[in-house]
């Protein structure tokens, strides 16, 4: 009885190149496993991709979907803005068109009001013009030499200012006349007039020499004790000797003057210094000084020459009757000649542009 050992080595021997069966039976099904499990790998990873194509498709088709209604809104506001860039551009040109009239007129207007109105120059020269004609007025009329010294000085002023080579033969003018005016003696013509007036209004303050009172004569102080009687009798005895007073002068004897004369002679006084006054304003010396001259010799005649106001009045008068006044005031014509022939030529310059445009 053989063993199974002895079997298999028998049947090993006798075919060596053939394998058994029971081996390629074991390896077929292992092979079936790993091709199904490549088949369920290869299937999951097709789907698991495809599942990511989709998710990536949905995204871009919303992404699309969000860029054509961004770009619909950002065509829209470029259509809005495109309305409103040609309305603004229209308004623009309407600006722009109005704002050339507007130009257009204002070099209409400024043309004509440099053609109507005075340049700076012409405007100073008529009021330094008006100015010296005022000054001359003054000077002549009133004899006010300050008031017109004022005038040429406020003048000379204007002109500084202009600072213009042209009006240098102007200026030297009134430089003179200032000069002139300045060289005039000058006189309180209103310190003057109120010291006359209120001297006028003192004539009926004023005593008279007729009025004049002696004082009384020195009596002893009769003593406290003194009876009665004899204070009568020395009241008697002092009324006794003033019956009859003598009195030794060396001056004459002063006019007797009546009540109505006494008036008259205040009045022709009065008259005497509201003449000088007159005189003063009009600057005529003769009849001033004779006017004061005469009013003095009535104040030292008819009036009490040791009261106080008479002589404070007759100090007034001497010292007016002092005063020099100018006897030649001088003219003003040359500045006045010069500043008109500024103004003429001036005046001709435009002539002479509009000849040449022609």
């Amino acid at each position: 009885m053989t063993s199974p050992d002895s079997d298999r080595v028998v049947s090993d021997a006798a075919a060596p190149g053939v394998r058994p069966r029971s081996a390629t039976a074991t390896r077929a099904p292992l092979l079936w496993i790993v091709l199904l499990a490549a088949l369920v790998a290869g299937a999951y990873a097709w789907y698991d991709q495809h599942q990511i194509v989709e998710s990536l498709r949905a995204d871009v088709a919303q992404r699309l979907t969000a860029a054509d209604a961004t770009a619909a809104q950002a065509r829209a506001r470029e259509s809005d803005l495109g309305n409103t860039l040609r309305d603004v551009q229209a308004k623009l040109a309407l600006l722009e068109a109005r704002v050339g009239e507007f130009q257009s007129q204002q070099a209409s207007l400024e043309a004509l009001y440099r053609e109507l109105a005075p340049s700076r120059d012409e405007l100073a020269l008529s009021e330094v013009e008006q100015i010296l004609l005022l000054a001359s007025q003054q000077l002549s009329l009133g004899a006010n030499v300050q008031a017109a010294l004022a005038g040429l000085q406020v003048a000379d002023a204007k002109l500084a200012r202009l600072d213009r080579p042209q009006l240098a033969a102007l200026r030297r003018a009134l430089a003179r006349d200032m000069d002139r005016l300045k060289a005039v003696p000058y006189v309180d013509v209103a310190g003057i007039s109120i010291k006359l007036d209120q001297m006028i209004a003192a004539i009926d303050e004023l005593p008279l020499a007729k009025d004049e009172r002696l004082p009384p004569p020195a009596t002893d102080a009769p003593p406290p004790d003194e009876p009665a009687w004899v204070r009568l009798l020395r009241g008697m005895w002092s009324d006794v000797k003033n019956v009859i007073r003598i009195e030794v002068s060396d001056r004459p004897a002063a006019p007797l003057v009546t009540p109505q004369q006494s008036f008259f002679l205040r009045e022709n006084l009065r008259l005497r210094l509201l003449s000088a006054r007159l005189a003063l304003l009009a600057r005529d010396e003769r009849a001033f000084h004779a006017d004061i001259q005469a009013a003095g010799a009535w104040l030292r005649q008819y009036f009490d020459a040791k009261s106080k106001p008479v002589q404070t009045a007759l100090a007034t008068l001497a010292q007016h009757a002092a005063i020099a006044m100018p006897t030649e005031l001088p003219d003003l014509s040359a500045s006045v000649d010069a500043v008109r022939a500024l103004k003429s030529a001036g005046d001709r310059v435009p002539e002479r542009a509009a000849a040449r445009a022609k």
